[in-house]
């Protein structure tokens, strides 16, 4: 039997024909773990299957990794690539001397957090208000900040609702962003809230 080695020092074995011509197989990829991630990408994602030895490429859809590593000739690590901005199912493939796998297991890309509005606007420095969050992909989200402070506590009502409760602001007021984190990142712009300073008796 004859086997190959690759720049990793993994050995596999060619098959042959009727004529003792060596092939090599195609490669299979059965299962990839974890199976989503931020549509922004940089996910490390654990590759399985088989016939990876000198594997020269990896695909999520129609786009190449941004970099993997061939552990094992059944074990390839590869970072995603950025996915369409708002999620979406995509194959995975691997490229090998042997051709490219066919049919095997998507990867999800899932869209991050949108901030459309918020109601009310504005409340009071001392904080306590609560504020109704609007916009989409809020399903799953982990967190909820008021400029870089955390929101007192919150609520996901549904996948476009979020009740918060505004933490303390600066004293003298002041308008911060509103964001909402999930699965799939953190909103950037959006609206947001006025933090308005209490009157000052003289």
């Amino acid at each position: 039997m004859v086997s190959t080695t690759n720049g990793a020092g993994l050995s596999g074995s060619p098959s042959y024909n009727y004529n003792g011509v060596a092939t090599l197989a195609t490669p299979v990829v059965s299962s990839v773990s974890p199976t989503s991630g931020p549509a922004a990408g940089g996910n490390t994602v654990s590759i399985f299957g088989s016939g990876f030895t000198n594997a020269t490429a990896v695909a999520f859809g129609s786009l190449a990794a941004t970099s993997f590593t061939v552990v094992l000739a059944s074990l390839i690590t590869a970072v995603a690539p950025q996915g369409p901005s708002g999620g979406g199912s995509v194959s995975v493939h691997v490229t090998g001397p042997g051709g490219t796998s066919t049919s095997g297991p998507t990867y999800t890309y899932i869209a991050a957090p949108v901030v459309s509005s918020v109601n009310p606007t504005s409340g009071p420095a001392a904080g306590g208000n609560t504020v109704s969050i609007i916009g989409s992909g809020f399903t799953n989200a982990t967190a909820v900040a008021f400029g870089s402070v955390a929101a007192t506590s919150f609520t996901v009502v549904s996948a476009t609702l979020i009740t918060a409760v505004a933490p303390p602001g600066p004293s003298g007021g002041s308008s911060v962003s509103v964001r909402v984190t999930g699965p799939g990142g953190t909103s950037t712009s959006g609206p947001t809230y006025t933090y308005i300073a209490a009157p000052v008796v003289s």
